[in-house]
């Protein structure tokens, strides 16, 4: 979801989600509720004495902001719309992905592939199986469907229209299939800008729009290494690239978000909130220190990372965690 600068977690969870009408660019609003975003990084704003701080936890050491245990309020409600109950990952690599600066790099493609690859089925992933509604189900698998590179169709500054067109642009010139289960990922180079408020109002966003070939749901993440402090829980990441690691912290958030909410009318609270958006920025306690001293909470495949934490749906009472039995 499009998130919004706030200045405590207590903060931003009552603004890090706008409505369409809220936005710079509402060209994607089909629903009345736009595209949803994923607000900074608090740590990197100045706290705000006046306001509590809310969900937060303590810290274990010098890892990163565990988060609350209790039930997280207000609870989110299923609200009638269409579920994905296995989505596909599509990766389009927008801008340049050669570069010389240790995170636009192919060996930065390759950590993303490999979480793509591996994210399906996951004690984390599977999370999301509790919010089946509908006579949908949400199975806990994701399936990797390829990827495209777009070296700037649309210049080095992006609107949010512009993001759309990336995606049309991959299916319309069959670099990428349509698929009513896909997931479009339009992953940026840090060199690209996105004039909606990308590095200061949010770190990515997920919405659906229409493409040429029909309804699509898609999403934009930056490479966080074009503003760390904003876009990345840590300087010094598990697998050494602190900008990719970032980003996928952001398309683990937004992937769950677009298969429990493809359409932002589906599972939300009152406030517009979806499932990952209750837990943002906050990691857990099952975290762990790798060989480089920097923090995970979970391994994928073979690679180690540090990803934001998911809720978990209980009729009894929503709680952010990381996996079925830690929190």
């Amino acid at each position: 979801m499009k998130r919004t600068i706030s200045i405590s977690l207590a903060v931003l969870a009552a603004v890090c989600l706008f409505r369409a009408s809220q936005l710079l660019n509402t060209a994607h609003a089909q629903n009345g509720r736009g595209p949803v975003i994923h607000g900074v990084n608090p740590e990197s704003l100045p706290d705000n004495p006046n306001a509590p701080e809310t969900n937060r936890g303590a810290r274990v050491g010098d890892s990163l902001t565990t988060g609350g245990t209790g039930v997280v309020t207000p609870a989110i409600t299923y609200h009638g719309g269409p579920l994905i109950g296995t989505p596909t990952i599509y990766l389009i690599w927008y801008g340049n992905w050669n570069q010389a600066n240790g995170s636009d790099t192919p060996a930065g493609q390759q950590i993303v592939r490999d979480f793509a690859n591996t994210i399906g089925g996951s004690p984390y992933f599977l999370l999301n199986t509790s919010y089946n509604a509908g006579g949908m189900v949400i199975t806990g698998a994701v399936v990797f469907g390829g990827e495209a590179t777009d070296t700037g169709s649309q210049g080095t500054r992006l609107s949010d229209s512009k993001v759309l067109s990336v995606v049309n642009n991959a299916i319309s010139s069959g670099k990428l299939p349509y698929d009513q289960s896909g997931v479009y990922f339009v992953l940026t180079s840090s060199n690209i800008s996105e004039n909606s408020g990308f590095c200061t109002r949010y770190c990515g966003w997920h919405t659906d729009g229409s493409a040429t070939a029909g309804h699509v749901r898609y999403s934009f993440v930056g490479n966080a290494n074009r503003c760390l402090s904003a876009c990345a829980a840590q300087t010094t990441s598990p697998n050494g690239n602190a900008g990719v690691d970032g980003m996928i912290s952001v398309i683990a958030h937004e992937l769950e978000e677009a298969t429990t909410d493809p359409d932002l009318n589906a599972w939300y609270d009152s406030g517009g909130s979806e499932n990952a958006d209750k837990c943002a920025w906050t990691f857990g306690h099952a975290q762990y220190q790798v060989a480089n001293g920097s923090w995970a909470n979970m391994k994928l495949g073979l690679r180690d990372f540090l990803i934001q934490r998911n809720l978990e749906h209980h009729t009894s009472g929503d709680l952010c965690k990381v996996n079925a039995t830690q929190n």
